[in-house]
């Protein structure tokens, strides 16, 4: 008895060791990997290439192979799990129904590169001998070929995004593309390991009962994949009503729903069909929408992210054996550059074809083909199956070496594409500050209603500036659709013109239109005015009005403040809806954006041109607001009968070295954002200042309060404030404003000049300075370059 307790302590304790062994060289991957990813990131080569390279090498170290040997059996069942777990995740996010609509644009480019290079691959590697058994040589050049014609969606998806094109039409029809290359040619091995299943390849198969198992395992796939389809949708939405968002799961719906999953992926393989394609086809039969479906997809991301691929690539790099690589024969290299050769020759040529037809630029048609030929896991999964199932070693590594060469190209098209949209990008953007003063400034004023229409005029007054170039002036409608007027809105033949026929509608237009054209009939020096307008629901009229102020190539867009002031000086409650579409404007217009808040301007009949009647101030404190809001104000100061004063607050340089010396300005983009305040101010200062038209004040403050008593000083002095939105955003002297905010889109100096505790006759207005949304220099991420 304690002979066997003895023999079964020294085995239990050499099997902890063993296990102990392979967690550090688990956690030696994972550390060499993540040091490698992480020198890599400046050339923003993927995870996976990485990952590969690592592999390679650590599964060729020769004591680490003896480690391997020992666990192969486990490691050929993890690598299993875990590929009908990545199966399944990649068939959940694939959408069925696209085989049986019109192709659209991104699925007959799919086609395109999915039959060009399919008919390469079969007419081309034939000749090379890739497989050692030419007795079922349709069977491995049908495998081959469609390997070679699809794309990896799950790594192409995930570069597109992290390299920030993703909302990019380019992107967007890149990664739609891929998607549907992925799920075609998956969906071709599906269907077609029925005909060709593994054992024919791998061991002695019996051509004679290879009909009947071909029927017996095409039909329980079928019954499966109908199964599937029927009970699946039924069963999760329950689920997903008796879970609603924002509650936890219950752990009985969460345990049901997973065993539905692996009874759906584990009925055909019965019948001896492959579980992982099995997995496929059960995942691309589950609804892609519900809570259950998004909570698999993210635990089967996290756990291959963490446990599985570390593993992946360890068992690749151990089957890919470099003593069996035959690198003196000339073959061997033919086979490596002809397969490079064919998934991008067949990608990029089925792509310019298709590109051709449908309008494409052949740069971004070349583009979109090497994108398209980006290989990934399941590639490298079947390329090591293949090795002893009709190929050899060597090939194998022939085919994981042509994998990673499909990858590690991808970062340099997507700069190459980015390069391109810059290039075609305007020269300028769309803000005050970068303005040409030999070209017009073109503005899309818009109005409620005839109650906006006088402060609109004099803000036009101010703003004409220099009669050569002068500016121009789009006055746009802001009208609400309603069921009513939808009901008379008659829209041109192309959809470029819109006619609102409500009588209400066309009555208040007229008055608008009267007003304006009486304003220009008297003087219509230096302003060109034009009529337009915006007639949308409150949730698409901010989107409308982007378009056409993109359309227009509109520098400034001038926006109503939500509340009108009453008879007795204070602001009313607004209209909401047309705050929303402020609020919207400010997040995504293609130009700068202004809020006018009237109070008082409106009121001012006339501003004379010989004399002065109207006292402005612009406040600076810094930031890309301030500086356009300066822009603005320069414009300003050409007016005769404007009076303007720059007031610029400073930080108190004795009060911030004492007290405040832990809100210093550290950071280097806020370094900068201070040089380029002070660069924008010098030049200010010598063009305008130094004639002695404008005033100038300094006021030097040590805190938020300060600036609150100084602006309530400043009451009964001017008529219209300028401000920037963000206008010392990043500085003590703003610091806690934004607390007691009423209107957030103000920003804080804007919501306390037209708060309910500053005088009532001073109007405000606020200016955005146009943002480029994302994280691509001089670029935003929506580009456009089809």
């Amino acid at each position: 008895m304690a002979v066997v307790l003895t023999q079964c302590s020294e085995k239990l304790g050499y099997l902890v060791l063993q296990l102990g062994k392979n967690f550090v060289m688990f956690m030696v991957m994972v550390i060499v990997c993540n040091a490698l990813h992480y020198f890599l990131k400046p050339y923003s080569q993927p995870r996976i290439t990485s990952d590969i390279f690592v592999g390679l090498v650590m599964g060729n170290v020769s004591f680490l192979r003896k480690l391997y040997m020992e666990f192969n059996t486990t490691f050929v069942f993890i690598i299993d799990f875990g590929m009908m777990c990545y199966m399944f995740a990649l068939g959940i996010e694939m959408d069925p129904f696209i085989l049986f609509k019109k192709p659209s644009k991104d699925a007959q480019v799919a086609y395109a590169g999915i039959i060009c290079t399919f008919i390469i691959a079969g007419t081309t590697t034939p000749f090379l001998h890739y497989f050692t058994d030419q007795t079922k040589l349709l069977e491995y050049t049908f495998s081959l070929s469609t390997l070679l014609s699809s794309t990896a969606s799950p790594v192409l998806t995930r570069l597109i995004t992290r390299l920030k094109i993703g909302k990019s039409d380019i992107g967007k029809l890149v990664i739609a593309t891929g998607m549907h290359s992925d799920f075609v040619c998956s969906l071709l091995l599906s269907v077609g390991y029925i005909a060709m299943p593994l054992d024919a390849f791998c061991d002695d198969y019996d051509e004679k009962k290879r009909l009947k198992k071909a029927i017996i395992m095409g039909c329980a796939l079928l019954g499966q994949t109908v199964l599937t389809a029927l009970v699946s949708p039924i069963f999760m939405n329950w689920v997903d009503n008796e879970n609603p968002e924002g509650k936890p799961m219950k752990g009985s719906h969460l345990v049901l729903s997973i065993a539905v999953m692996v009874m759906a992926c584990a009925s055909s393989t019965i019948y001896e069909y492959s579980p992982i394609l099995s997995a496929f086809m059960a995942g691309v039969c589950f609804p892609r929408e519900g809570r259950v479906s998004k909570w698999v997809i993210a635990k089967i991301n996290y756990l291959l992210t963490t446990i599985f691929f570390p593993i992946f690539f360890l068992w690749m790099g151990y089957a890919a054996d470099f003593r069996e690589f035959e690198a003196g024969h000339l073959l061997t290299w033919a086979k490596l550059f002809t397969l490079i050769l064919i998934a991008i020759v067949g990608k990029v040529v089925g792509t310019v074809i298709l590109g051709m037809i449908l309008g494409f630029r052949w740069p971004e048609s070349v583009a979109i083909g090497l994108l398209l030929t980006t290989k990934g896991h399941f590639h490298i999964f079947l390329a090591i199956k293949a090795i002893g199932c009709g190929a050899n070693t060597s090939t194998g590594i022939t085919m994981i070496m042509a994998i990673f060469f499909t990858i590690v190209h991808t970062p340099s098209v997507i700069a190459y594409i980015i390069k391109r949209a810059r290039k075609r990008a305007p020269n300028h953007r769309m803000t005050l500050q970068l303005l040409d003063p030999l070209h017009e400034l073109r503005i899309l004023l818009c109005v409620h209603g005839p109650d906006n229409v006088p402060a609109s005029i004099n803000f036009m007054e101010i703003s004409r500036g220099a009669t050569p170039p002068g500016i121009v002036v789009y006055v746009a409608d802001m009208i609400e659709l309603t069921d009513q007027i939808a009901a008379t809105v008659e829209r041109g033949a192309e959809g470029h013109t819109t006619t609102v026929k409500d009588a209400a509608v066309v009555e208040m237009r007229d008055k608008v239109s009267n007003s304006f054209q009486a304003y220009v009939d008297e003087d219509s020096e230096g302003i060109t005015l034009k009529r337009t307008l915006a007639v949308s629901t409150i949730t698409n009229m901010a989107q409308d009005i982007c378009v056409l102020a993109d359309e227009l190539m509109i520098a400034l867009i001038i926006l109503p403040f939500h509340r009108n002031q009453r008879q007795d000086g204070k602001l009313d409650m607004g209209h909401q809806g047309f705050r929303y579409v402020n609020r919207k404007l400010l997040r995504s217009a293609p130009c700068s954006v202004g809020i006018l808040v009237n109070r008082g301007l409106g009121s001012i009949e006339k501003i004379s041109r010989t004399q002065v009647s109207l006292n402005v101030a612009v406040i600076f404190i810094g930031g890309k607001d301030d500086r356009e809001a300066l822009a603005y104000a320069g414009m300003v100061a050409r007016h005769p009968g404007v009076k303007l004063t720059v007031i610029r607050f400073l930080v108190d340089s004795s009060a911030e070295s004492s007290r405040l010396a832990a809100y210093r300005v550290n950071l280097p983009e806020l370094e900068e954002e201070v040089g380029l305040d002070d660069e924008c101010f010098a030049q200010f200062y010598e063009k305008h200042i130094n004639g002695g038209r404008i005033s100038y004040l300094e006021k030097h403050l040590a805190s938020a309060a300060e600036t609150f008593t100084t602006l309530r000083s400043f009451e009964g002095q001017y008529s219209l404030v300028i401000v920037g939105k963000e206008g010392g955003m990043n500085s003590i002297l703003t610091k806690g404003m934004d607390d007691w905010q009423q209107c957030p889109e103000l920003g804080p100096i804007g919501d306390v000049l037209s708060g309910p505790d500053f005088a009532m006759t001073v109007s405000v207005l606020v200016i955005q300075q146009h943002r480029l949304k994302g994280e691509l220099d001089g670029l935003d991420e929506d580009f456009s370059i089809m």
